[in-house]
C-alpha cells in the first residue's frame, strides 16, 4: 500500500472512530501556510486538534514516535491561527494523536501542549 493511501484510509478511521466517541467533526486537513492540521473536532467545550499516524507495520517505530518538535511546531502555530480565524480565543483547546496500525485505533489524548 503506497503512503498516501494509506494517510488517506488512516485518516478515514480516524474519523469514524472520532465521531463514535462522541466527537463533532469541524475540519479536516485544514491548512495555512505553516503547517497543517488532519481533524479538529468539538469535545464539549473543548476544541481538539488532531494529529493522524497511520502505518501497515512498526519497522521504523509506533506512529506516534514519527511526530517530531518541528511538526508539533507547525501544529501549534496553526492551531492559533485556526482560533483566531474563528474568533475562538479563548476557547479550551487540546492536541491528541490518533495512531492507526493495521487498522486498530490508538487515541492518545494531550499528546503535547502549546
Amino acid at each position: 500500500m503506497n503512503n498516501r493511501k494509506s494517510s488517506i484510509d488512516g485518516e478515514n478511521a480516524a474519523v469514524e472512530y472520532l465521531k463514535k466517541q462522541g466527537y463533532t467533526i469541524l475540519e479536516r486537513n485544514f491548512s495555512t501556510k505553516v503547517g497543517e492540521i488532519d481533524i479538529i473536532v468539538q469535545d464539549k467545550d473543548t476544541i481538539v486538534f488532531v494529529e493522524v499516524k497511520a502505518r501497515e507495520n512498526t519497522k521504523f517505530g509506533q506512529p506516534i514516535e514519527s511526530i517530531t518538535p518541528q511538526k508539533v511546531h507547525h501544529i501549534i502555530r496553526t492551531a492559533q491561527w485556526y482560533l483566531t480565524a474563528k474568533r475562538k480565543y479563548n476557547s479550551p483547546c487540546r492536541f491528541d494523536v490518533v495512531e492507526v496500525l493495521r487498522g486498530e485505533v490508538t487515541h492518545t489524548k494531550n499528546a503535547f501542549t502549546m
